[in-house]
């Protein structure tokens, strides 16, 4: 077995603990669907935040709603680069799998602009 990331970016629509809530639970369940994760594969998960987002921290939301009490998990603040996009939680879930497996980030509402 070897680790490897999996990618996601999902825009919040205000900077509210419900606003975050909503779209960490939205974002990380679409990463698990579309990449077929098992929760005990999981070595770690990190969370980042554009300066614009401090309402909560999105690693709680997992830790409660999904139940990854034991997955050690970080939240840090994006860099503040002039003209990025706004509002943007991004996600890296790594997880021990077969060398075989190749993952498919996923990127939400207005993160999808950072695919292009």
């Amino acid at each position: 077995m070897i680790t490897k990331g999996i990618r996601g970016a999902i825009t919040v629509e205000n900077n509210t603990e419900a606003a975050l809530r909503g779209a960490t639970l939205e974002l990380l369940k679409a990463m698990i669907n579309e990449n077929k994760i098992i929760r005990e594969n999981i070595s770690h998960v990190i969370f980042t935040l554009t300066p614009d987002l401090n309402a909560a921290f999105p690693a709680g939301f997992a830790r409660v709603d999904l139940g990854w009490e034991n997955i050690a998990m970080m939240c840090y603040n994006e860099l503040d680069v002039p003209n990025s996009i706004k509002r943007c939680l991004r996600v890296l879930i790594v997880i021990n799998c077969e060398a075989s497996f190749v993952p498919r980030f996923v990127y939400l509402k207005g993160a999808e602009s950072l695919r292009k």
